[in-house]
């Protein structure tokens, strides 16, 4: 029988630090600012890039983390070889820093630095608000979760195992990876009416089932889930102090049953700490670290961010942020772009 909140329950005081959920929109919203002020600076790069202005604007490194593909290729060169990638130094740093974030912090690059993963929570808030947004069960949820995980297996297959350095090195200092961000940005800005239709489909379905894609077919995620399995951190429930009363579930956006857990170790839990903010019982959910040492429910919020910025520095320090390459060399394969001489 579930427990009386009358009996077992200890409200939660007032406080004034934001709820786990304004907290994770803030740090979503703050990161999403700053990616379109980059995004800006770099449609102006590649303008002067391309021979269309004669301002020079310098390309902000941090797009490179768009390129998880490129980055995946040249962590096993590094892996392999020892070298750094010339090409998209900052891009490797970005993608070594949020493989660390899993592994510490659990998949809090989707829950809060995921530009996808902050436009899925608008979308999921308003699929709710609209009274179409359906939630699925545990077993439901982890058949969902299978796509995503195979094609992953299908990306590193292609991209990394049955790559031999030769077939890295010849990739990544080809003329196509050097302008492989400016591509990206060729598609957003002109997306083909399949692209379009793709993102619509994806709209809705976000609308119907919460974070779609996310749940559903993100590669990028997959690897994430794999390596947050190994993560200390973790939501703990209390048994004794939980009353049964499932809003930590509800809240979830893994569709996690967290009120059937004392400890959610899934890799599909993002760290966003809702269940925390959702739960009506002081104490009975917390962020823990082995040994149930208990920590403030933002501090995922905090340790992604710190993480990011430390891999920044760390870059910065040691002159690996910014591409060694001169930027004649990066005009000249953007005129051949424009000319058509890079396709593929």
């Amino acid at each position: 029988m579930p427990k009386s909140p009358k009996e077992h329950s200890v409200p939660h005081s007032p406080s004034r630090l934001p709820s786990p959920a304004r907290v994770r929109l803030g740090v979503q919203a703050a990161y999403a600012l700053f990616l379109l002020y980059a995004g800006w600076r770099f449609f102006l790069y590649v303008r002067w890039a391309m021979g269309e202005s004669e301002d020079f604007v310098p390309k902000p490194p941090s797009v490179e983390g768009f390129l998880p593909i490129s980055a995946l290729i040249a962590f096993k060169r590094l892996l392999v070889t020892g070298q750094w990638d010339p090409v998209h130094p900052a891009g490797l740093f970005i993608f070594i820093a949020v493989l660390a974030m899993a592994v510490l912090l659990r998949k809090g690059f989707c829950g809060y630095i995921c530009p996808v993963g902050f436009v899925s929570s608008l979308l999921a808030r308003l699929g709710t608000r609209l009274g179409i947004a359906r939630r699925t069960g545990p077993r439901t949820a982890r058949l969902l979760s299978l796509p995503k995980y195979l094609l992953l297996a299908q990306f590193a297959w292609i991209s990394v195992v049955s790559m031999d350095v030769q077939s890295i090195e010849g990739f990544l200092l080809s003329p196509y990876n050097f302008v492989a961000d400016t591509r990206m940005l060729q598609f957003f800005l002109a997306p083909s009416n399949t692209a379009l239709t793709v993102f619509a489909v994806l709209g809705v379905g976000s609308l119907v089932l919460p974070y779609f894609w996310c749940r559903v077919l993100c590669p990028y995620g997959a690897l994430l889930s794999l390596l947050a399995r190994l993560s200390p951190v973790a939501v703990r429930r209390d048994p004794a102090a939980c009353t049964d009363c499932g809003r930590c579930s509800r809240a979830c956006p893994a569709a996690l049953p967290v009120q059937r857990l004392e400890r959610v170790s899934s890799g599909e839990c993002v760290g966003c700490t809702e269940c925390i903010g959702a739960c009506p019982v002081k104490g009975c959910l917390s962020v823990t670290l082995p040994g149930k040492r208990r920590l403030p429910a933002w501090s995922i919020a905090a340790g992604c961010v710190l993480v990011l910025l430390a891999a920044w520095g760390v870059a910065q320090a040691l002159g690996m942020w910014d591409s060694p390459l001169p930027q004649s060399m990066a005009r000249r394969f953007h005129l051949m772009l424009r000319a058509g001489m890079i396709t593929h």
